[in-house]
């Protein structure tokens, strides 16, 4: 009996566990950092326009680096196709992440599973909005404006969160170790994704910052 009341404890400890993604990420170095600190991802940029914007050869040393079990995102604003396949032919990405106006048909026919991203403003209908990606894995709801890369480090209302999408909701924009448990605590989000709160500049990874975050993921997780 006891190894069955353990076991079901671990298990609903799992279920509860908040889902950690790093993006932005530039070298290897934080890559490794963000793998060492217990993060479940990290996040490649494949957008000009960003400051945290990789090539692809870029990508190629900073995965190349990685332990295994650590997924690797590749995110994309309006990107052309052939663009998008010529980084998925190269990279092992485990999924892809659209920010911009990408149609659901836009979004398909990788043979990868994506997340949308949904900016999030006090009147987005977030529910009619994912019922159009249907086969998204989920949605990233963050504080930008649609068809905007992110990175802002501001945050939204998280009382807007949804706790009803079929597909798992994670939540950006603006977190911070400051502000994560907090986070937490009123979205319930199956997991969070970070960029500028854990760094000390732009595209520049702060090993502490990420450290201190996982730290308070876990004590909070721990908690509830």
């Amino acid at each position: 009996m006891d190894v069955l009341l353990t076991s079901l404890f671990f298990w609903e400890a799992l279920t509860l566990r908040t889902r950690v993604k790093i993006c932005g990420i530039t070298r290897p170095q934080d890559a490794q950092a963000v793998a060492a600190a217990g993060a479940d991802s990290i996040g490649l940029v494949f957008y000009q326009k960003s400051s945290r914007n990789v090539s692809i050869q870029q990508a190629l040393k900073i995965v190349a680096g990685l332990p295994p079990f650590i997924a690797v995102t590749g995110l994309f604003l309006d990107a052309n196709r052939a663009f998008i396949r010529e980084v998925i032919e190269q990279l092992p990405l485990t999924l892809l992440q659209f920010h911009g106006d990408e149609s659901p048909a836009d979004c398909r026919g990788y043979g990868l599973p994506y997340l949308k991203a949904i900016g999030m403003q006090e009147n987005t209908q977030v529910k009619a909005y994912a019922e159009n990606y249907a086969d998204s894995a989920g949605f990233l709801l963050d504080s930008h404006a649609q068809g905007a890369a992110g990175g802002t480090g501001e945050t939204f209302n998280w009382n807007q969160f949804p706790q009803d999408l079929e597909q798992r909701a994670i939540l950006a924009g603006g977190l911070n170790p400051d502000n994560i448990a907090a986070a937490i605590e009123a979205a319930n989000p199956w997991g969070v994704d970070l960029s500028s709160g854990v760094e000390s500049s732009p595209g520049i990874k702060d090993v502490a910052k990420i450290e201190a975050l996982m730290k308070e993921v876990i004590r909070v997780d721990c908690q509830r």
